[in-house]
């Protein structure tokens, strides 16, 4: 299957806040650069379309670990959180976080493209990705505590500010963490 039914399917699994979700996705598909952003600038998709690719694998991973290790939290939260994680990296509407480097006259003369394919925005205010991403949801979309807390630490040991939710994570953040690193680091590589 394509990417885009793929997506299409997953955000079919959020049937109980279905309304509210289809708000909010029209606002991000339709205000924000979600569908078209990279997953990051130079590293994993760091190409068109790479935030919604790593947004459908993360949530494909998830449901499978959800489906071998805890099949009683809802395919509906692990929907949400897999495919809004990262939405901060869609910057504002208007206003993309990612935007392509241009390459150099020396890279141009000999048919290369830009060393790092994209750079971060300066015409934002800075917000982390994950609290950026709750900043776009949570006026448009009621998440739980636990998806509050999935999106906003999802990034684990890798950013020094989640020191706080050490111990106190809740399951659905735990899903989150380890289908993001596998996806990152196992899916997207291959």
């Amino acid at each position: 299957m394509e990417i885009r039914e793929r997506y299409e399917s997953l955000k079919g699994l959020v049937t109980q806040r279905k309304a509210e979700f289809a708000a909010l996705m029209d606002f991000v598909e339709n205000e924000t650069s979600y569908l078209t952003a990279p997953a990051s600038t130079r590293f994993h998709l760091c190409r068109e379309g790479g935030l919604l690719e790593h947004s459908v694998n993360v949530c494909e991973n998830m449901l499978k670990i959800r489906a071998a290790l805890a099949p009683e939290i809802s395919e509906e939260s692990c929907a949400v959180v897999a495919l809004l994680h990262d939405l901060g990296k869609a910057g504002m509407p208007d206003r993309p976080m990612y935007i392509p480097n241009q390459p150099t006259a020396k890279q141009k003369q000999y048919g290369y493209g830009p060393s790092v394919p994209y750079h971060t925005s300066d015409k934002l205010t800075y917000l982390s990705v994950p609290v950026r991403s709750l900043y776009l949801i949570a006026p448009r979309f009621p998440l739980t505590e636990e998806e509050a807390q999935a999106i906003v630490y999802h990034d684990g040991q890798y950013v020094d500010d989640n020191r706080s939710v050490a111990t106190k994570e809740c399951p659905l953040l735990f899903l989150l963490q380890y289908a993001d690193s596998w996806s990152c680091f196992v899916t997207e590589r291959r």
